[in-house]
């Protein structure tokens, strides 16, 4: 596989010039008449030598039914990969990383639903969304970077991963989000630190490519305009890039914020923002009130002049508030979580880059594209009640616009419910860095489908089921 063998000349060529640069890296002194080696720590091959390496083994099995004859899914993906980060040399450090993964036994994930006539929507995700027959070919460089290090910060250059309310690496398949240009991330002053950086490509999760800004918008499905019609912006925007400025801050030991600016070049800018606020009390318990607030706003022509290949309707802007709750306990965490996207508008962000960053955010499943939404979540986390199992109970009810609302439903989503059982275990004393996942999402029609099946399949009265392995080394 590409990857592995990139690694393998990694590995012959740092071989061979240790062999040729021993004698660099190596000072030879004299101590009560005999010689030996002394390590010079500023090489650049100590740097090398003394680099970390870092592997992972991943394994997902996941199953799709579906209510009555809308057809049912099932996948298995298995991969590895490895990740290699030098020491530092002079400030300086270098790190690649590259994973492959292939298909262990499948449903038919490129055929379409012959009821609703609509693809596969979660299984597909563990492989390659734009190649649904390629079962084996499946690899992807994800870093590739120089890291440069001054006090308390750092500058990256290159492919890499980053983790951002907006743009995130959205782990929920066998791989997530990476992106690639300069970041930069300081803590340099008291009480508040520093990220951005402007980001010229990105490789979605369920992709092995990297795509400039503007062709990883649309990747992923597309949905409908404003006005019904199929949305065809994939591959007809334009964009220089995305801007990201974010900033957090401490008020006082009890109150926190955080302040992020997306600017996507021509297309759109968001402005995300959030408060928290915590107070303990008796013995390891904390109370925490959080509000968020995002607004968004059009760029000249959301991507494109013709407004039938645009990603973002011109003029067009979003807000969208939310709340949080939680009661945080040394075993028990509850939460009530609350969000409002209001009738202003369509709150937009390419899902290709990172999941919702909602307080009523529910694993596999999204609010994106939606305007005039409520949704409710009430989430309990039990920690560690058995050794090394942690299991989160959450359950939510998301109203949502009428299907045939094409101005705010850009997905054709009914109103509906939703519960998630998460259960998590360390299986350390089997094997050291094993760990085990098990996710079952319950999605509940409360809206009128019309007796549309496409509004149904892979979206309401569907039962999905997650198997996850992950094997750190």
């Amino acid at each position: 596989m590409k990857i592995i063998v990139l690694f393998i000349i990694v590995i012959q060529l740092t071989n061979f010039s240790l062999a040729q640069h021993h004698e660099i890296s190596d000072k030879a002194i004299m101590w009560k008449g005999k010689q030996f080696l002394a390590k010079d720590t500023n090489s650049i091959l100590y740097a090398l030598k003394t680099g970390d390496t870092h592997g992972h083994f991943r394994y997902f099995f996941s199953n799709t039914v579906n209510d009555g004859l809308l057809t049912d899914y099932y996948a298995n993906a298995i991969g590895g990969g490895i990740r290699y980060e030098s020491n530092k040399y002079k400030k300086l450090q270098f790190a690649v990383s590259g994973f492959y993964f292939f298909d262990l036994g499948s449903s038919n994930l490129a055929q379409l639903d012959s009821s609703s006539n609509q693809p596969n929507r979660y299984e597909i995700g563990l492989f390659d969304v734009e190649n649904p027959n390629n079962h084996s070919d499946m690899d992807r460089l994800e870093e590739l970077y120089l890291k440069y290090n001054f006090k308390n910060t750092h500058l990256i250059i290159g492919r890499q991963l980053i983790n951002t309310p907006m743009i995130n690496l959205q782990d929920g398949r066998m791989r997530g989000t990476g992106v690639e240009g300069l970041w930069i991330e300081s803590n340099q002053f008291k009480n508040i630190s520093f990220s951005g950086g402007w980001l010229t490509g990105v490789s979605p999760r369920s992709t092995t490519k990297w795509y400039t800004v503007a062709e990883s918008i649309g990747v992923y499905q597309q949905g409908i305009t404003t006005i019904g019609t199929k949305s065809n912006y994939k591959n007809n925007l334009t964009s220089l890039g995305v801007g990201v400025v974010g900033i957090k801050f401490s008020i006082s030991e009890k109150l926190k914020g955080q302040i992020w600016n997306y600017y996507v070049d021509n297309i759109i800018n968001s402005i995300f923002t959030q408060f928290n606020y915590t107070k303990s009390f008796q013995k390891s318990r904390k109370l925490v009130l959080a509000g968020q607030l995002i607004h968004q706003s059009a760029l000249n022509n959301g991507g494109n002049d013709d407004a039938t290949l645009t990603y973002v309707t011109k003029n067009n802007q979003s807000l969208t508030f939310g709340a949080k709750l939680a009661l945080i306990g040394k075993k028990i965490d509850l939460s009530l979580n609350y969000n409002r996207i209001t009738e202003k508008g369509r709150y937009l962000f390419p899902r290709e880059w990172g999941r919702d960053p909602f307080f009523t955010f529910m694993p596999r499943e999204r609010n994106e594209g939606f305007g005039d939404l409520h949704a409710v979540m009430v989430k309990i986390e039990y920690k560690e009640l058995v050794k090394n199992l942690n299991t989160t109970f959450s359950v939510g009810y998301f109203s949502l616009p009428d299907v045939t609302n094409f101005e705010l439903n850009k997905y054709g989503m009914p109103s509906y419910f939703q519960a998630n059982i998460d259960v998590r275990y360390n299986l350390n004393k089997l094997i050291e860095g094993l760990e085990a996942q098990l996710l079952i999402v319950a999605k509940l029609n409360n809206g009128s489908t019309y007796n549309n099946p496409k509004f149904e399949h892979n979206k309401v009265n569907m039962l999905l089921t997650n198997v996850v392995l992950n094997y750190h080394f």
